[in-house]
């Protein structure tokens, strides 16, 4: 899998999503977080989600979290190291359907993780789902 840690962006799928954002253009950064988002979000739950896609959903939510008033930031190390756009509110109800599709049934993304490192990852997910859920509109 290449996983390092828990992290959003700790893995090699995750490190590759974000050379692609810097190698785009900054004007088409935005519609590759939304294309990636709906790629997970739109997968049936009766569909086995691959990590790579789960992956790349996963560091596509952290950065629209990030842009969520209690969102925390993305680690320049790994994450894209070019500007994130200010993005669009509406990606943040695509990014929780990405997240919810990530950690459920029939997911490699959450099937990888094993024992304490499993929890930590589950907790690390919920805590950028609850950022999200916090700004959607009532």
């Amino acid at each position: 899998m290449g996983a390092w840690d828990i992290g959003p962006f700790d893995n090699d799928t995750a490190a590759d999503f974000s050379g692609h954002l810097d190698d785009a253009e900054p004007e088409q950064r935005e519609e590759l977080i939304r294309r990636t988002l709906a790629e997970a979000a739109n997968t049936s739950a009766s569909d086995y989600l691959d990590s790579y896609e789960g992956n790349r959903a996963v560091a596509a939510a952290a950065l629209v979290a990030a842009q969520c008033p209690e969102g925390e930031t993305v680690n320049p190390s790994y994450g894209p190291k070019k500007p994130v756009p200010v993005l669009s509110p509406d990606l943040r109800p695509l990014a929780v359907a990405a997240l919810d599709r990530i950690t459920a049934p029939d997911s490699e993304a959450a099937d990888l993780w094993e024992g304490e490192d499993a929890v930590e990852w589950r907790k690390q997910v919920a805590g950028m789902r609850t950022v999200l859920v916090a700004e959607l509109p009532q």
